[in-house]
C-alpha cells in the first residue's frame, strides 16, 4: 500500500500554491497526493511559473507531469500574489480542517501543509496561533512541535509564546508530557528502538547550580530523574550554548529545547532549505514546510521548493513506518 497524503497549499497569496505546482512536476512513487486548495489560485501559480498543471478529481490517478489531484476548497475572492486578503482566511482554515478530517477518518494517511499567514487569519476574525495548535485542538490530543533536517531533530516544550511567558509555561507536567511524546515518536515514527534525548536547561548555563535560576533544580531535574527510572535515556539539563556542538550532537537522537528561539535558530542555520516541521503526537503524521509565506517572492518563480519536497518525503516515510507497525505494508 502506498501512503495517501493530503497536501494543503496554505496562504493563497504566498508561495504555497506555486510550491504545490512545482511538486506536481515530480511523479512520485513513494506516495499519492490529494491537494486541498482553490483551483483558480493553483492555475494562476502555474501560469506565473509557466509550468503545466492538470487538476484532476480525487478519484483519478496521476499519470503525467503536471497532474495534481484536487479536493476543491474555493476562495471567496480571487487572490493576488503578495497581498493577503482577510476574506480568504476561512477558506485557508477550512482546507486544513478538511484535510485533517480525512486523516482522522482513515481516508488519508498523512498531512503535508504549506505556509499559513497568521496575521491574515486573525484579520479574518479567526483566533489562530499556528497550525500545530489548530491540529492539536482538532484531534483533541497533546502534541509536540519538532523541526528536523539531515543534521538534527529539535523538539520544543513551548512553542509560540512571548519570552516573558516561557518560564511559567515550563512545568513538571508539561515537560514530562513533551518528553514522553517525543520519545514515543522517535520509536514509532523514526524506528529508533532506544532513543537518546538531550534536554536543554531553561536558563543560561542550565541555571549554574541555581545561581542563574532554579527551574533546572525544581522542575527539569526531578522530571528527568523520574523518567530515567522508567528506562528512558535522557541527558540534561544541558547548557543550550554547548549542547549543539557537533561532537555532542552526533550522539543524540533529538534535542528537547525549552522554547522556540532556543533551539530553532541552530537547526535552521545548519540546513534551512531541507528542514521540515513535524507535529508529534497526532493520530496521523503531519509534516510542514519550515518557512513562511514569503509574500515578497510570491508569483515570481524564485521560491525554493526544497522544504516542501522534503516534507512530502518525510511524511510518506513516517506514514509507511506506521503502516508497517499496523501490518499494512510489507
Amino acid at each position: 500500500m502506498i501512503p495517501r497524503l493530503a497536501l494543503v497549499a496554505g496562504e493563497p497569496a504566498g508561495i504555497g500554491p506555486e510550491l504545490c505546482v512545482r511538486l506536481a512536476q515530480h511523479l512520485r512513487t513513494d506516495c499519492t497526493l490529494l491537494a486541498f486548495a482553490d483551483p483558480d489560485t493553483l492555475n494562476a501559480a502555474a501560469g506565473a511559473l509557466a509550468l503545466p498543471l492538470n487538476l484532476l478529481p480525487a478519484d483519478q490517478p496521476v499519470r503525467a507531469i503536471g497532474d495534481l489531484r484536487l479536493h476543491v476548497v474555493p476562495n471567496p475572492v480571487a487572490s493576488v500574489f503578495g497581498h493577503t486578503d482577510a476574506r480568504n482566511a476561512a477558506a485557508v482554515i477550512d482546507a486544513l480542517n478538511l484535510a485533517a478530517d480525512a486523516c482522522l477518518q482513515g481516508a488519508l494517511d498523512g498531512l503535508v501543509t504549506g505556509p499559513v499567514h497568521k496575521a491574515a487569519i486573525n484579520a479574518g476574525g479567526i483566533a489562530y496561533t499556528g497550525t500545530t495548535e489548530l491540529l492539536a485542538r482538532h484531534a483533541d490530543c497533546n502534541v509536540v512541535m519538532m523541526l528536523a533536517n539531515d543534521s538534527m531533530r529539535v523538539a520544543l516544550v513551548t512553542t509560540h509564546l512571548p519570552l516573558r511567558a516561557v518560564a511559567d509555561a515550563v512545568t513538571r507536567e508539561t515537560l514530562e508530557q513533551c518528553v514522553r511524546i517525543t520519545h514515543a515518536a522517535l520509536v514509532r515514527d523514526f524506528g529508533i528502538a532506544d532513543p537518546l534525548i538531550a534536554v536543554l536547561g531553561l536558563n543560561p548555563h542550565a541555571g549554574e547550580a541555581g545561581h542563574l535560576g532554579r527551574e533546572e533544580i525544581e522542575v527539569i531535574e526531578p522530571v528527568l530523574a523520574r523518567l530515567r527510572g522508567e528506562g528512558l535515556r535522557l541527558q540534561g539539563p544541558l547548557p543550550a550554548d554547548t549542547a549543539f556542538l557537533p561532537q555532542k550532537l552526533q550522539h543524540f537522537d533529538a534535542v528537547l529545547a525549552m522554547y522556540h528561539d532556543q533551539g530553532l535558530p541552530v537547526l535552521k542555520f545548519s540546513g534551512f532549505e531541507q528542514a521540515v516541521n513535524l507535529t508529534l503526537g497526532l493520530p496521523y503524521p503531519r509534516v510542514a514546510v519550515d518557512h513562511g509565506t514569503a509574500l515578497e517572492l510570491a508569483g515570481k518563480g524564485v521560491a525554493d521548493p526544497s522544504s516542501l519536497l522534503a516534507a512530502v518525503t518525510a511524511c510518506a516515510r513516517i506514514a509507511r513506518q506506521r503502516g508497517i507497525q499496523r501490518g499494512l505494508h510489507p
